[in-house]
Formats: structure tokens, C-alpha cells, sequence
């Protein structure tokens, strides 16, 4: 289940947050009384959140995340079943709702998505959205490639979204040395 609200409506929010350790590096987790409201790669990216950020090691959706995400990182978990809170413009949020569609272990290119969400020309204003995608893993912008199949960006690093596809694709050694060209 997802909630979505505009950017002039979250001024006023409180948001929680706490950091988790992952396989692929420092999570950064905020939610508001709401839900879910990111996943961050980095610590400084949470300050596009409007509000008050009060650190919370037992909010209770950032508990559930945590625990979802680990699930998703031992393979045991291939949808999750949080309430989201998107911040962001109406097409942010409808690129962003998009991504939710994607099955577990496929792929689309931006083309694709774009053309998903009835907006056919605006492939670049996908990848634009897709790269202030405020609750990654979750919300899996790293499911999204170029046309030619090559990665392309990803808030975590080319090698993060390697990992998460291999993770996806059942791929043995998933956090080995896993590298994807740049």
C-alpha cells in the first residue's frame, strides 16, 4: 500500500530515521507518521526531506524495514509490504509508483517506462525522476537499465545495482567482486 503527497504538504512533517548496515553498504532509513518516506545511500541525501529528522532506533516502519530488507538480502523476501510516503511532483510520483510494477528479478528500460506511465516522449524526464528516487531498494529504480541492457545510474553505484540484479537473478557469489562497467 502506498500514500502519496505533494512537496508543499510536507513542510511541516516530522521524519525519523536510523541507519542500517546492508551488503551493499550504509543505509540511511527515514520515515514520517505516514510511512516509509526513504532510503538513502548517504547520510547528506536525506536533507532534500523537509521537516524535522530526529534519529529513532525503534520507530516502528523503520523496524519493519529493516527487517524486510534483510529478509530481501538472505533471498527471502521478493515484495514488500510497506506503507510508502513518496514526497515529490506529480510526475516524480507517477514514475515513481511505476517502478513498484516491476517484477522481482526483471528489467525495464526507461523507454519502457516511460511508455508505462502514458508518456511516451519523456524518457529522459523517467531516468530524471528515477534518479531522486527517495526510497530505493523498495522502490527498485535499480530494476531500471539503458536500451542497449547496459547499466546506467543508480544513487547506490553501478556495482550496488549489479549486486541487487544478481541477488534478483539468483546469481551465486552475490557479493563477491561483482563489478558492472561504468
Amino acid at each position: 500500500m502506498e500514500s502519496c503527497r505533494s512537496m508543499s504538504a510536507r513542510s511541516a512533517v516530522q521524519f525519523f530515521s536510523k541507519t542500517v548496515s546492508s551488503p551493499v553498504g550504509t543505509l540511511w532509513l527515514y520515515a514520517s507518521g505516514t510511512g516509509l518516506a526513504a532510503v538513502l545511500w548517504r547520510a547528506d541525501s536525506g536533507r532534500h526531506l523537509r521537516g524535522d529528522v530526529v534519529a529513532s532506533n525503534n520507530h516502528p516502519t523503520l523496524l519493519d524495514t529493516e527487517r524486510q530488507l534483510d529478509e530481501y538480502f538472505a533471498g527471502r523476501r521478493k515484495v514488500f509490504d510497506l506503507k510508502l510516503d513518496f514526497h515529490g511532483t506529480d510526475f516524480q510520483r507517477l514514475a515513481w509508483s511505476a517502478l513498484l510494477s516491476i517484477p522481482y528479478g526483471q528489467t525495464r528500460t526507461y523507454s519502457q517506462m516511460a511508455v508505462q506511465i502514458g508518456h511516451p516522449s519523456a524518457v529522459r524526464a523517467v531516468g530524471a525522476a528515477n534518479s531522486r528516487n527517495p526510497i530505493s531498494i523498495i522502490a527498485p529504480c535499480h530494476r531500471v537499465i539503458g536500451a542497449s541492457g547496459h547499466l546506467t545510474g543508480f544513487g547506490g553505484g553501478l556495482v550496488n545495482k549489479a549486486k541487487l540484479l544478481a541477488l534478483e537473478s539468483a546469481q551465486k557469489d552475490l557479493f563477491g567482486g561483482a563489478q558492472a562497467d561504468a
